[in-house]
């Protein structure tokens, strides 16, 4: 283990059981529509793949960036950095988030696409902090409820940091703070 690392929150046999699982799930809900599947870049990224690799209905995929954060603490304010290729309008939509903490940026989002007119909008994020919670926002599709930590690797950064790793880990707070 890393030497940065308190110890392994979610191991990478917990996360693949459980994005088979909500795959299975997304894929039984959309099986008479082709969603259209939005990854939040960069922390998302590792498990969009994942997930869409294991979807069994048909799909298109997007790409949206924002940005809340600094090294490692929130602005307070969200700012679209990439915007989606295409049309949303009378699209299913499936946000694809790393973390929910605040809440705050996928109460953005949600606001922002509804705008364009998509047939729905859900929500799919493989982890869930409610202690943070901010903003009445709750996931659709949920990975896994987690502990107020500081955690990273699977996509999930400090500071651009530590993203490639394949298991989620609770940083020790001498590295962020």
């Amino acid at each position: 283990m890393h030497k940065d690392f308190e110890k392994v929150l979610v191991t990478k046999e917990q996360i693949s059981t459980r994005i088979t699982e909500l795959a299975t799930a997304i894929s039984t809900d959309y099986k008479d529509t082709k969603p259209l599947f939005v990854c939040i870049l960069k922390g998302s990224i590792i498990f969009y793949a994942d997930l869409i690799r294991k979807m069994t209905v048909p799909c298109q995929l997007d790409f949206i960036q924002v940005s809340s954060y600094g090294s490692g603490t929130t602005t307070g304010k969200i700012k679209l950095l990439k915007d989606l290729d295409n049309s949303i309008e009378g699209r299913d939509v499936i946000i694809v988030e790393d973390i929910v903490d605040s809440g705050k940026t996928l109460s953005y989002l949600k606001e922002l696409l509804g705008l364009r007119k998509p047939n729905s909008i859900k929500i799919c994020t493989l982890l869930d902090k409610p202690e943070r919670r901010e903003v009445a926002l709750e996931a659709d599709y949920c990975g896994f409820v987690i502990p107020n930590e500081f955690v990273v690797g699977y996509g999930l950064d400090y500071d651009e940091n530590y993203r490639e790793f394949d298991q989620i880990y609770i940083l020790k707070p001498e590295v962020y703070m």
